[in-house]
């Protein structure tokens, strides 16, 4: 069975940190674009961040084939350099093995989320004229609680 191509674009915000965030993400498949997002009254700029990647992956009803373009090295990090799986070795712990990885409830779900789906993972640079990364930033901006928008 082919895999449907997705590109998931994700981004979060947050007005302090902690504070109140938003995130979105935007699906695009072939001509099909879907915009997505929300927020939170009081949460922080990584979990908006990990949020958004959630949601993204949660939208897909099928296993696809994604790349998931991220402006959040907090995100790319955790799976380009391996650091999900040596927390996961380290009871979800980070290398010192003494302290607890921050967030890992939203680590799970997006540990789980990940393994239904082919992913391929990119880092863009925030704020540097990529055009979908400004979409997302702007819609997730948007999104904060008592934000004006």
């Amino acid at each position: 069975m082919t895999l449907k191509v997705v590109t998931l674009v994700t981004d979060g915000a947050c007005s302090g940190n902690p504070g109140p965030g938003g995130w979105a993400a935007l699906l695009k498949f072939g001509r099909h674009e879907k915009m997505i997002s929300g927020g939170e009254v009081e949460t922080t700029n990584n979990r908006m961040e990990l949020q958004a990647v959630i949601e993204g992956l949660r939208a897909l009803k099928e296993r696809c084939k994604v790349t998931v373009l991220t402006d959040s090295q907090y995100v790319f990090n955790a799976f380009d350099l391996g650091w999900l799986e040596a927390w996961k070795d380290n009871d979800w712990h980070i290398s010192s093995k003494k302290t607890p990885v921050k967030n890992k409830d939203l680590w799970e779900e997006l540990d789980d989320l990940v393994s239904r789906h082919q992913i391929t993972w990119r880092w863009v640079r925030g704020h540097d004229g990529h055009e979908d990364n400004e979409r997302v930033d702007k819609a997730a901006r948007k999104a904060v609680p008592g934000d004006p928008g």
